[in-house]
């Protein structure tokens, strides 16, 4: 049996999370400890049924008290940073708090840092989001700069706000599209999450790197619309809006049956997909998994009979 004392631990920031979920389970694979560190560490109770007795400790952390972030990292051989928000104080979570857990990450002597930011972080976005992103990575390279950065694309999974929202929208006779030529490049959840595992395990082969994390397609706005309501058994008539309907909707925060804000609106204003010139997920050995693979098995309950009703061709 190994030495408690010997086994690495890994602290997660928002580890309780949807894409927190995955990484935590691919990391229990191996011989670590994970400390899950939460504003409100219940949320990650579910966690601890997946590693074994003791595997999994839960503890209080908020990257905006930099005391209880340091607390958080002792003895940590790896970091990982998956806190994120499209609410409120952007700047505190997206810069500051990254900074503040790569320079309590570097302070503790960790041997890695993986902090997930998004396709589309650039100090010079014009949406708050993604600038907030941008100034974060730079935020990390200066606190730890053999830090591995994630940038994914569009997540799905079965909770995500993603395919769910898209197909429980479906059920109308008209689906309005925004930015319908938009273009994604959407990653599944179980791939972003064995990239995070793959980084904070090896960073003698993936620190200091940056790596851009997507799927195997390229879809616009329209034809993932299109592809999820054929998944969830749904043919609403798809309508296409022009920019200006979508700009005032997001002036005014509204679409029937899915809120926009101005910040979201500013996004849909460039292509969500990876840059060619970036290693992605197959210079990490893993094999992408296409939408149509894996989104009908939760797709599958908004089907007329549930998820047992004969599926279509996506």
């Amino acid at each position: 049996m190994s030495d408690p004392n010997s086994i690495p631990i890994i602290t997660v920031f928002g580890g309780g999370g949807f894409i927190g979920r995955y990484a935590c389970e691919h990391l229990l694979k191996h011989d670590v400890r994970l400390r899950v560190a939460e504003r409100q560490p219940k949320r990650a109770s579910r966690l601890q049924p997946l590693g074994d007795v003791g595997q999994v400790a839960l503890m209080p952390a908020d990257l905006t008290r930099p005391a209880t972030v340091q607390r958080a990292v002792v003895n940590a051989s790896a970091v990982i940073n998956l806190v994120g928000t499209f609410d409120g104080d952007l700047e505190s979570v997206h810069v500051e708090g990254a900074r503040t857990a790569a320079l309590a990450a570097k302070e503790a002597g960790a041997k890695a840092f993986v902090h997930v930011s998004a396709i589309g972080a650039d100090p010079d976005a014009t949406s708050v989001y993604g600038r907030t992103k941008g100034e974060g990575e730079q935020a990390v390279r200066d606190a730890f700069p053999g830090a591995t950065i994630l940038r994914p694309s569009v997540v799905f999974g079965p909770e995500d706000e993603f395919t769910n929202r898209f197909a429980s929208m479906s059920i109308l006779p008209f689906l309005p599209v925004l930015a319908p030529k938009c273009r994604f490049q959407p990653v599944f959840a179980g791939d972003l999450g064995k990239a995070i595992a793959e980084a904070a395990l090896r960073p003698d082969r993936h620190g200091g790197k940056t790596y851009d994390i997507a799927g195997p397609d390229v879809l616009t706005m329209h034809e993932l619309n299109e592809r999820i309501a054929r998944m969830a058994g749904r043919s609403p008539q798809i309508v296409d809006l022009p920019d200006f309907v979508g700009d005032a909707m997001s002036r005014l925060g509204f679409l029937p049956g899915a809120p926009i804000s101005r910040d979201q609106w500013l996004m849909l204003q460039s292509d969500n997909v990876a840059d060619p010139a970036r290693p992605g997920l197959a210079d990490m050995g893993i094999e992408a998994t296409p939408l149509a693979q894996a989104a009908p098995e939760w797709l599958g309950r908004y089907r007329k009979g549930g998820r047992f009703a004969v599926s279509e061709t996506a």
